[in-house]
């Protein structure tokens, strides 16, 4: 199982103040340094959630020059929003600077106020044609074939994306979760997959990761592709403690996040059947009392949040399911210092999922008494001793 880390912090800064990307840097450079796999950073426009990452490729190439081997993504652009003329430009730039280390997750979107980056309303009514049209087109300048546009005077000429970018292919994650056919859509393309749990249970992406998988296999493409689970993450030595760190925080997460959901309920892909949410009627304490069952679900259901245990179990389903790798959502308003302090405790974990495998003994060398597993791979996880993959 792969581990990646993925920003998308709710921005409550105000103008003037320094030090917004300061969480992000640092753990960027941690992650570099600890074996991590991607850094996922967003697109968000007009809001605080995810307000810190208007322009992915922007915060990309200033990661880039931070970093020296992980792996730089989007997460995601919105497609239906950009020229791909544009898009390629932008992240070649990015894959020159980090020596080819870029890779895209692309999405079509669903806040109609986006729409106003692009000028163009039908974008936005016609997303999902506009994102495969685009898609393909990204992928063809990536490569480096002409495009043919027409000027204003009305000549017409081929484009080539410059600079050339480092990889050949540009590799594409497509975001998806509620639609199964946006993943069957992944799949023939030959396309990874970037997902979560809104709106849909671990038992719905089993299903779905095998609907992926089936659909890469009868396309032809080669390699079984990726499948890549964002999940707010703070991993700890004791499981109340956790859940005591996270709760305020991660309430006050969501609340943003459903501020900006409740505004274009019709629009929100993950929502089954929004005519039948009325906001109008969510009084304050009913609002908190949502947020608070929310927290819950998230911490016992959907998450990388609570003990060496708890999360190792969860890892572990998540490999049985066939996820590649957990985009571990760490900026979700808890202090800096008990992210850091949890991103230890992460690659603790990492280590535990992904045990080296024991060497072998050469002929006449003298075996000793075998210690812990735990020891064996040369782990201690704090408070509990040795800990093995069988724990619950």
């Amino acid at each position: 199982m792969e581990f990646g880390l993925f920003f998308f912090a709710n921005d409550t800064s105000s103008a003037g103040q320094v030090g917004k990307y300061d969480l992000i840097f640092e753990a960027a450079r941690w992650a570099d340094q600890n074996g991590m796999a991607r850094l996922w950073v967003p697109e968000r426009h007009f809001h605080s959630f995810g307000g810190l990452s208007p322009n992915p490729s922007v915060l990309a190439a200033a990661l880039a020059g931070v970093t020296k081997r992980i792996q730089i993504c989007a997460g995601s652009v919105v497609l239906p929003l950009h020229d791909p003329i544009r898009v390629a430009e932008e992240w070649s730039i990015v894959d020159n600077v980090s020596g080819g280390r870029v890779g895209l997750g692309i999405a079509s979107g669903w806040v109609p106020n986006d729409v106003v980056i692009s000028g163009h309303q039908d974008d936005f009514r016609n997303r999902k044609e506009v994102f495969r049209e685009r898609t393909e087109m990204l992928r063809r300048l990536w490569r480096g074939e002409p495009h043919r546009v027409t000027n204003p005077l009305g000549e017409d000429f081929d484009v080539r994306v410059m600079p050339r970018p480092v990889q050949p292919d540009l590799p594409i994650w497509i975001t998806a979760a509620a639609n199964p056919a946006t993943l069957r859509e992944a799949g023939a393309m030959g396309a990874n997959v970037l997902t979560h749990l809104l709106g849909q249970t671990v038992e719905d992406l089993a299903q779905k990761i095998v609907t992926y998988r089936a659909a890469r296999a009868a396309a032809g493409h080669d390699g079984r592709g990726t499948v890549t689970l964002m999940l707010h993450t703070l991993v700890g030595d004791d499981h109340d403690e956790v859940h005591d760190l996270a709760r305020q925080p991660m309430m006050n997460y969501l609340g943003a996040s459903f501020d900006l959901a409740s505004r274009h309920l019709a629009s929100v892909p993950f929502l089954k059947d929004p005519s039948r949410i009325d906001v109008t009627q969510l009084t304050p304490e009913l609002a908190e009392a949502a947020l608070e069952a929310s927290f819950e679900k998230y911490f016992y259901m959907g998450s990388l949040l609570g003990s060496y245990y708890k999360c190792l179990a969860t890892v572990d389903q998540l490999a049985r399911l066939d996820v590649d790798e957990v985009a571990c959502l760490v900026d979700f308003g808890v202090d800096p210092a008990v992210v850091m302090k949890g991103l230890e405790n992460l690659n603790v974990l990492r280590k535990l999922a992904n045990p080296e495998p024991l060497r072998e003994v050469q002929p006449g060398h003298q075996i000793r008494k075998s210690p812990p597993q735990s020891a064996r791979h040369g782990l201690r996880v704090p408070g509990h001793g040795a800990l093995c993959a069988g724990g619950s």
